[in-house]
């Protein structure tokens, strides 16, 4: 009870000290004119946010990154090996902003102005760094386990385990980031999952890992202050990218990752939205000429758009769906 307490306390905290952190970063990123680059293919109704402050991502990691090496100070100078285990989030929270941000800036202006990095190239580098974190999970930690619902024991997978965490952590950065988009939606679900991982975490007596996953809901609520419709402040790849990516390091941690297409649905959901509408396209274009969508715009999240939904019907909608398919998650680990 006593560690619930403080991880809630630690989210309350958070949250205070990144809204006030929030307006100064806002008045600074409009000054620099940092501000998002609408997309002309995308939905009409989008093009009012032109010019909204991006890079929302620096508003989030800050904080965190502040609070978390101040409340692992003592344990990190004494060596303890738990306190230490919450380096590797944090340096993957770290690393995969830079990656963000840089992406970020690309797309600001320039000939990639709206675009960002090349995707190949993007690519590269998250496999790399999410390839650095694998191995550090596997050697440095000693993580290389998997967790089933309902078996009561850990499968480990040796060296195989790597591969498959450097997959996992891809796979999460790229899906909240096609997440992102309308605002409050991907805050909200990631809030949710980082929510479900800490009760997980909790159960297992991983303490280090309970606080740093509601210090990050914590800075999470705090951005959906300055990000709930209309938005004032957008994450960016800034946040998108290292706020999956690190959700993804924090699943392999609890040995629970094989949970997180369950609890992290709808950015699933959403990722393969768009795998689909462009493997179909260029098949339809190989066969026939023309190439043909299966749905009016993706990501997903915009197809409903399309189909008449408001902003904030896609936003609750999506969000229920996910804190259902969170739920069930957090009571199958407890299976």
């Amino acid at each position: 009870m006593r560690d619930a307490t403080i991880a809630l306390a630690l989210a309350g905290l958070t949250f205070l000290l990144t809204v006030i952190w929030g307006g100064p970063l806002i008045v600074l990123l409009k000054r620099f004119k940092i501000g998002k680059v609408i997309r002309i293919e995308g939905p009409k109704s989008h093009m009012v946010k032109m010019g909204t402050p991006t890079m929302g991502g620096l508003m989030i990691v800050v904080p965190v990154l502040l609070i978390s090496l101040l409340l692992n100070v003592v344990n990190l100078v004494r060596g303890n090996s738990s306190g230490r285990s919450v380096l590797l989030p944090l340096g993957v929270l770290t690393a995969f902003t830079l990656l963000g941000a840089w992406d970020d800036w690309l797309g600001l202006g320039g000939v990639r102005r709206g675009e960002g990095m090349r995707g190949r190239n993007l690519f590269f580098w998250q496999t790399l760094l999410a390839t650095a974190a694998a191995l550090a999970l596997y050697f440095v930690l000693g993580i290389d386990t998997m967790a089933l619902p309902g078996v009561p024991f850990y499968y480990n997978l040796g060296v195989f385990y790597i591969p498959v965490a450097a997959f996992v952590i891809v796979g999460a950065s790229n899906a909240v980031n096609l997440t992102d988009g309308l605002d409050g939606l991907a805050g909200l679900l990631s809030a949710t999952a980082f929510a479900a991982y800490g009760v997980i975490a909790l159960l297992q007596g991983q303490i280090f890992v309970v606080r740093f996953c509601f210090t990050l809901v914590g800075a999470l609520f705090a951005f959906l202050w300055f990000n709930a419709h209309p938005a004032e402040l957008f994450m960016g790849g800034s946040g998108s990218y290292s706020i999956g990516a690190t959700l993804g390091v924090v699943a392999l941690m609890t040995g629970q990752w094989i949970l997180l297409p369950l609890i992290v649905i709808m950015p699933i959901c959403v990722g393969f939205s768009v795998v689909i509408q462009v493997s179909y396209f260029k098949l339809t274009r190989r066969l026939t000429g023309t190439g043909k969508r299966v749905f009016k715009i993706a990501p997903l999240q915009h197809h409903f758009e399309a189909l008449g939904w408001s902003e904030t019907q896609v936003v609750q909608r999506f969000w229920l769906v996910g804190l259902l398919a969170a739920m069930v998650g957090v009571g199958l680990a407890l299976l």
